[in-house]
């Protein structure tokens, strides 16, 4: 097999990509993500099956393989491939990033919202990948890069302070899940505050917010609703009422 890799590396190769089936990825023929993913391992699709993600790269949750017109129990791994034949990747590369393809390309088809996702930093994501193999694959701190092959909406990072300062003003249950304490450090950021003071502040507010348990967070969303309706009927009323008094 490393005879052949080594032959064969100066050529352009046709991978065997890994699908993810994820419950949020789009279904069947719908899915883009499933189009593709048939087309390149010539199966079939399955109606009723969500296909989210196909991979490109060497991460062993869905690794790539290289079509060398082998059987199909002796396929070559595109990890395996770069690093026998290194020069592949080019010196710049393996110098900084050594003998592995220092990417994963997806592409993605999105049917329902995604998960939050807080990736680590590259040291923290070493110690995790060490410490806590099973749990974290790989020991790179994933940073991102998307593009929009068609009409797409993603969040990313925090809103500003002033328009979390609006929201703490304007909106009495987040002020009540959050509480008083983590509130006064988000409404005391001034402007001329480093960055610490605000990640301190955002990192408190952050944490309360996500470790409140399920009963908290659905009362505080009765609250809400409750609040939400009762303007929605006053302002429907006020508006027929000052239709009306336009009329007299």
């Amino acid at each position: 097999m490393e005879e052949v890799a080594a032959v064969e590396a100066r050529r352009p190769f046709r991978l065997r990509c890994s699908v993810q089936n994820y419950d949020w990825g789009m279904i069947g023929e719908e899915s883009t993500v499933g189009r593709l993913f048939a087309r390149n391992s010539e199966q079939m699709i399955e109606a009723g099956k969500p296909y989210a993600e196909l991979w490109m790269g060497t991460h062993e949750s869905g690794p790539s393989f290289v079509d060398l017109g082998l059987a199909e129990g002796e396929r070559l791994a595109l990890k395996s491939l770069v690093e026998e034949n290194p020069s592949l990747l080019g010196e710049n590369v393996v110098k900084r990033w050594g003998k592995d393809l220092p990417f994963l390309f997806k592409v993605l088809s999105v049917a329902k919202a995604l998960s939050i996702q807080a990736h680590p930093d590259k040291e923290l994501a070493k110690l995790l990948h060490k410490t806590q193999p099973k749990l974290y694959k790989d020991a790179n701190h994933k940073p991102e890069m998307a593009i929009a092959l068609s009409e797409f909406k993603a969040l990313c990072g925090f809103v500003s302070v002033k328009e979390l300062k609006d929201v703490l003003t304007h909106v009495p249950e987040i002020l009540e899940l959050v509480g008083k304490e983590n509130a006064s450090k988000v409404m005391n950021i001034q402007e001329l505050d480093g960055n610490e003071v605000v990640k301190d502040s955002l990192q408190s507010i952050f944490t309360t917010l996500m470790t409140a348990s399920k009963e908290v967070i659905s009362e505080a969303l009765k609250k809400l609703s409750c609040r939400l309706g009762i303007e929605q009927k006053f302002l429907g009323w006020n508006g027929y009422k000052h239709e009306k008094d336009k009329n007299e």
